[in-house]
This record gives structure tokens, sequence and C-alpha cells, in this order.
């Protein structure tokens, strides 16, 4: 399937996300812009402060968008939306969180915790059809329909965030906003919450922006991925391909600090600190431009000339 033939299920217009006012205004995200195509794994990495939650966030309609727009099957969800789309849009958009712990309320059961979607959109016909939800949700994410009647407290980290997968999922989702999903979990249940995740994927037809700083886990699991820094996308594409031809500085700067598992080549390797002032972006500014096919750069005139060379010669 080409890059223009597939379907479009979320566009990011040229985004600008803004807090504070007057002296204390701080600008978030800058004309960011990016498309989500319908049934793929679309991955949003930076370091901390770089943006990419604010974005999913906005996303979510929790923060709100200071310019841009963001449309949801080619339709506007931020700004004036009619009470009927909103509806929609609350059912169809979710959002896993980061931490398991702290998105969910300790003062209520996990049968509560899991439809309070449902309750709150009337999405059940009646009491049992509520319950038999919440039990078809629970066994998905591979917990037993008893322990609905449990408090989260008595979960381990990993069962929160199923259980946080499981709200989600009651909702029966098109899109699934996933903010670093298992960043606060321990290392062995890492791989079984990202296993639940694509096998829901596949099951579902999910579509997913998957926010992460670890870029070793943004290479298993997305189709392709956006580099952010400062608010500002620098560099996106095809995850394969920017594992192995990154271009922009930053972008490499990241890569040289994915721990290597061979301990020969990780004393070997050799870290890269990025450094803004390479760049020469008073007389020439920058532009996030398509370098080739489906691969954009924020690079100025003379570094998309630099870029095409190192493309070019490398055969790509």
């Amino acid at each position: 399937m080409t890059k223009n033939s597939k379907e479009k299920l979320i566009e990011v217009k040229n985004i600008d996300i803004v807090f504070g006012q007057g002296k204390k205004q701080f600008k978030a995200v800058d004309d960011v812009s990016f498309d989500i195509y319908k049934g793929e794994t679309f991955g949003l990495v930076g370091e901390s402060g770089s943006g990419k939650t604010t974005i999913g966030r906005a996303i979510m309609r929790i923060n709100p968008i200071t310019n841009g727009e963001i449309l949801f099957h080619g339709k506007p969800i931020n700004g004036r939306i009619t009470s009927a789309w909103d509806h929609e849009i609350t059912q169809k958009i979710q959002m896993i969180f980061q931490d398991p712990g702290a998105s969910l309320n300790e003062r209520a059961k996990v049968d509560y915790i899991v439809s309070e979607g449902l309750i709150n959109n009337k999405r059940y016909g009646n009491e049992q059809e509520r319950i038999d939800k919440v039990k078809k949700a629970l066994l998905e994410v591979g917990l037993l329909p008893e322990f609905a009647s449990r408090f989260p407290h008595e979960f381990s980290g990993g069962q929160r965030q199923r259980i946080g997968i499981a709200r989600a999922l009651v909702m029966e989702p098109e899109f699934i906003v996933a903010d670093e999903p298992i960043s606060a979990l321990d290392v062995s249940i890492r791989a079984q919450v990202l296993n639940l995740l694509s096998s829901l994927q596949e099951h579902r037809e999910l579509t997913y922006l998957f926010i992460a700083h670890d870029l070793s886990i943004v290479r298993f699991i997305t189709d392709r991925t956006a580099v952010i820094y400062k608010g500002k996308i620098v560099e996106l594409g095809e995850t394969e391909k920017l594992f192995n031809n990154p271009l922009h500085p930053y972008t490499k700067a990241l890569l040289s600090a994915v721990p290597e598992p061979n301990p020969l080549k990780e004393r070997r390797k050799k870290l890269q600190v990025y450094d803004p002032t390479v760049h020469q972006y008073e007389m020439d500014p920058p532009e996030f431009v398509e370098i080739e096919e489906g691969h954009f750069v924020l690079a100025n005139q003379e570094e998309q000339a630099q870029y095409r060379a190192v493309l070019a010669g490398s055969g790509v």
C-alpha cells in the first residue's frame, strides 16, 4: 500500500501550544505537523520536556492548541465542535497514561474504573451489559473478571497498567494515545505489555500514537517515527530508515545513547552530544522538507544539499 493510498486517521496541521501569558509565556510546541495513518503505530520520541506528551494531550483535547488544527477522519476536533461530534470523539480516541498508579482512582474498584467511560457516555443498555463489557475488557488484557471487585492498590504495576488499557478498550476506540505506557514498569514486565498492545492492535484494528523516550522500544513497536526537539519535529520517517540512516544531528545524538546488547560494541561506542549551534540559521532559516519519499527533516538549503548527498552516497 503506498503512502498516498493509506487513510489518514489523524492529521496534525501546523499546531502551536503556548502556556502562560505575557512575559511568562512559553511555547511548548512550535509549528508541528504530521499524519497518522489508519492501522499504524506512529512513534513520537524526544527527551523530557521536548513537547511530546503535550502533543498527545492536545489530540486528547486536554491541552488547548494556540494555532493550527487537529483533524480526525478529516474533521476538526479542536475548538468549537458539535456535541454529537464531541461525544463520538470521546468514545473513539482514548489514552493510556504513563503512570498506572497515578492514573487510577485508588478509592474506586476496578469495576467502576473500567466502566467510568461507559457510564459517562451511556454506552450500555442495562447493568448486565455493562458488567459483561467490563469482564470482556479485563479478559482481553489478561486479567481475571473477578478482579473487578478489587482496588488498584491490590495489584502490581504491570497489572495496574493492564487495567488502564482495559479502561481504554472498553470504549471500543479507533485511536489510542499511548503516553510512555511502559516507562514506569519493571523491565521484566515491559515486553509483556508491548506484546499485549501489538496483539490488541491486530485484533481490534487499532491505531496508536506511541510516545516514548526509549528508542529501542520505539524501534520494536512503531512503523513510522517523528523525533521532536524543544517543541519542533526535526526528523520524521519510517522507523527502520530513521534508525539505519539518521540525518539530523539530534536524531544521531539520540540514537548514539541507545544501549548496545553486545558489551564489546557498547565499550567502543561513542556518545554524540547534540549542539544546536552547528546550524547556521541566521541567514538561511530551516524548513521541514521531504528529503526523500516519506522521510522529512528540518534543514536549511545548505543542510538539505548535504543530506541529499549523504543519501545518494549511501545508495538509499
